[in-house]
């Protein structure tokens, strides 16, 4: 892969939760309906891959969001089945919480992406995550 890789991950020092993805049916819809809510999450993207059986997969997604930020991108997998649904191994999500210095301000933008965050205060904004696994929660920040 030429150039830096998404959402950051060069200039990661440690294991870091740096975004999330809200999965939607139709992206364009859902990219008219946030721009007419004031919120711009950009051009859906084309994104493929070949499995390991050459099988080829296809979905759109919207870019990363820009610098710290707690407001999702967009993925739509179209007619490509959901990556879970060929055997990939699962993990329950009890959480996703997102920490924000102005959480009110956040909340009309998250849901002009149709993302629905538990808010709370905090320095940064910032990600936390608790997962089910089978030796017990795991917290990802």
């Amino acid at each position: 892969m030429s150039g830096p890789r998404p959402f950051g991950i060069d200039r990661l020092a440690a294991p870091h939760l740096v975004t999330w993805a809200v999965a939607v049916t139709d992206i364009d819809a859902a990219v008219a309906a946030a721009r007419a809510r004031g919120v711009d999450p950009g051009d859906p993207l084309p994104m493929s891959r070949r499995t390991p059986e050459g099988e080829l997969l296809e979905w759109r997604l919207t870019p990363p969001p820009a610098g710290p930020t707690l407001l999702p991108f967009l993925i739509d997998w179209g007619s490509t089945p959901h990556p879970t649904s060929r055997g990939l191994p699962e993990v329950e999500l009890h959480s996703l919480t997102g920490y924000h210095p102005h959480p009110d301000t956040e909340h009309p933008r998250l849901a002009a992406l149709g993302a629905d965050l538990e808010l709370h205060p905090g320095d940064t904004p910032e990600l936390s995550a608790v997962l089910i696994t089978d030796t017990g929660p795991l917290t990802l920040r």
